[in-house]
């Protein structure tokens, strides 16, 4: 059996690993998904050409919560306090990853 050349996750098992790694430990956190718009024509030739709506997803990111959804993690459950995390109180960081479009 090969390698795998995909890895698909769940809504939640992303916000799960995006709660991690900022190092968030309280609260609700939810999946965050920004969109741009652009539009062109595209067909299967020039002569079947047609206006067409592009979406692409600029930005992935987390937002907080009041309560639990398909798309959402407690923090407190997925990533809680431990005795090391508490030690590095430099504090989590919770600004936005920004990453270009290519």
């Amino acid at each position: 059996m090969g390698e795998p050349t995909q890895y698909k996750f769940s809504l939640k098992e992303v916000a799960e690993a995006l709660v991690r790694k900022q190092g968030i430990h309280e609260g609700i956190w939810g999946l965050l998904i920004e969109f741009g718009l652009a539009a062109g024509h595209t067909g299967p030739s020039k002569d079947e050409m047609y206006p067409t709506a592009l979406v692409p997803v600029m930005k992935i990111g987390l937002h907080e919560l009041k309560e639990e959804t398909n798309f959402s993690v407690d923090a407190a459950k997925v990533n809680p306090q431990t005795e090391s995390s508490e030690a590095d109180q430099s504090g989590p960081s919770y600004k936005p990853v920004h990453i270009k479009a290519g």
